[in-house]
């Protein structure tokens, strides 16, 4: 999937653990297999090339993760949506940059958003309605192998691990004194050094911000992260830090609210009881942090972080 995946595990004896850790790179190994768009024998890349109209049969697996994507996509009004790859086309995000014209950007706004891609519930199938149309699992990938190792550790008997994907920690139990983990939150520009920490047990964090990979176009840094609704690149503004229970939802969520922007990302947390959400907020040089009410059970022992700043 294009990044790296650490796992630490507490288990009865180290030859116990080394087996569970095997268990979980062969589980991600399995889901590149469902999920990766960088290798095309992958079976979302057979649904991305599969001519326009033709049903593609899906493993209920990844029709459910689509499913899921969807709603998720109705649910943040269009800011997180996977159907981005004419966007990635269109500013080739994959190869050197470039900056499209306006006729290019609106040609790829049409073909992109989850609407050109019809999920049928009744046959398991998926087709696509438009020949520039294809799905970037990039938004939600790291969070579904995430789940997926979760659960086979529990399965397992596993109880306490730390799994590092990329960036996204999905922290179980507790650590080696049974304190709740601590997971770093890097700062938004300087992303090797930490901005602040969490104290997280049972649950996954995700950071998105546009320092974390990008093209050079005329001069201009062009980060990964889009907005479906503009076709624009997202200002890099800041950074957005998600933790959730479950990883798919805070894989989701990092990068939809760092699409709305830090006050409208702040109001949508605002109404949410089961996430946390951390904004570091760049202005004139300094970070500002900001965060939902949701987050403050992740905050014990954080001198930090402050209200206002």
């Amino acid at each position: 999937m294009g990044t790296t995946l650490h796992v630490r595990v507490a288990a009865p004896t180290r030859a116990e653990g080394i087996v569970a850790i095997e268990a979980v790179f062969a589980e991600v190994r399995r889901l590149e297999l469902v999920l990766s768009t960088w290798r095309d024998d992958s079976e979302i890349s057979a649904l991305n090339h599969a001519p326009v109209g033709h049903a593609v049969r899906l493993s209920g697996e990844l029709h459910r993760l689509l499913a899921e994507a969807s709603a998720w996509s109705a649910r943040t009004d269009g800011a997180f949506d996977p159907a981005v790859g004419s966007l990635v086309d269109a500013w080739d995000l994959r190869g050197e940059g470039r900056r499209p014209s306006a006729a290019e950007l609106e040609r790829a706004r049409r073909s992109s958003g989850v609407a050109r891609f019809e999920l049928n519930a009744a046959t398991g199938s998926a087709a696509r309605q438009d020949s520039a149309a294809w799905l970037d699992t990039g938004g939600f990938g790291k969070g579904a192998a995430l789940r997926g190792a979760g659960r086979l550790l529990a399965a397992r008997g596993i109880r306490a691990a730390m799994l590092n994907f990329g960036g996204q920690v999905l922290a179980l139990g507790g650590d080696e004194r049974g304190h709740p983990w601590r997971v770093p939150v890097a700062h938004p520009v300087l992303r090797h050094r930490p901005a602040a920490s969490l104290a997280v047990r049972g649950r996954s964090v995700s950071t998105t911000s546009q320092s974390e990979r990008a093209v050079t176009v005329g001069g201009r840094r062009v980060g990964h992260v889009l907005d479906p609704r503009s076709g624009e690149p997202v200002p890099a503004w800041g950074s957005v830090t998600v933790v959730a229970e479950d990883p798919v939802t805070a894989d989701i969520l990092s990068t939809a609210l760092l699409v709305m922007g830090a006050d409208e990302a702040l109001r949508w947390a605002e109404r949410q009881s089961d996430v946390g959400v951390l904004v570091l907020e760049e202005q004139d040089g300094r970070v500002r942090p900001r965060w939902n009410d949701g987050l403050e059970q992740y905050l014990a022992d954080n001198p930090i972080l402050t209200r206002g700043g």
